[in-house]
């Protein structure tokens, strides 16, 4: 829920399923939720430099691939506080499924020979995506995209990241809560 400050502002009154606790259009006429919006940056900037280095250093494809997933995540993520238009949350959570069907795809392939592709597992990845998207254009639930978010699973040596990552999604999705529940007493 918004903090009851909010002012009107360029694009109207949110649509979105989900509303942080920042006040909207508090700094800017033209963006709703600016904080988290211009902190979108770390998303955008340097995974279009490692882009643009990996591409130089002619690394796979799929590292590419990483890289301009990380860019429409950031982009996504900043369409959607700018606005707070359901549209543009789309934008923004959909990339991310998809991003990281992409950096399991690279986690599988570590080991394996330079410039193959696990045509099965590509195919089992887009599927999911695919599955994915469709079930959550339907429900417009948030919760179903977050746990989806989590499902991947990784080989036994990557457990160790697989803890950390997990523990920073717990992490970020407690302090979403935290946002959510005590929106009124914090800024």
């Amino acid at each position: 829920m918004a903090p009851a400050a909010d002012r009107e502002g360029y694009w109207g009154p949110p649509t979105s399923t989900l509303e942080w606790c920042e006040e909207n259009y508090a700094v800017s006429y033209y963006i709703a939720e600016f904080w988290n919006t211009v902190s979108n940056l770390i998303f955008i900037l340097p995974p279009i430099y490692g882009a643009i280095q990996t591409y130089k250093d002619g690394l796979e494809k799929r590292y590419l691939a990483a890289y301009l997933c990380l860019t429409a995540v950031g982009l996504g993520s900043w369409c959607f506080h700018m606005t707070l238009k359901y549209e543009m949350q789309l934008l923004d959570e959909l990339p991310m499924i998809y991003s990281c069907c992409v950096f399991v795809y690279c986690l599988y392939e570590c080991f394996k020979y330079k410039n193959t592709v696990n045509y099965a597992l590509l195919f089992l990845l887009i599927t999911y995506s695919v599955v994915v998207s469709i079930v959550y254009l339907d429900l417009k639930e948030p919760v179903f995209h977050q746990v989806n978010l989590a499902l991947p699973e990784v080989y036994p040596w990557l457990r160790g990241l697989g803890y950390t990552s997990l523990t920073v999604f717990l992490m970020g999705f407690f302090l979403w809560n935290v946002d959510n529940i005590f929106c009124d007493k914090l800024r």
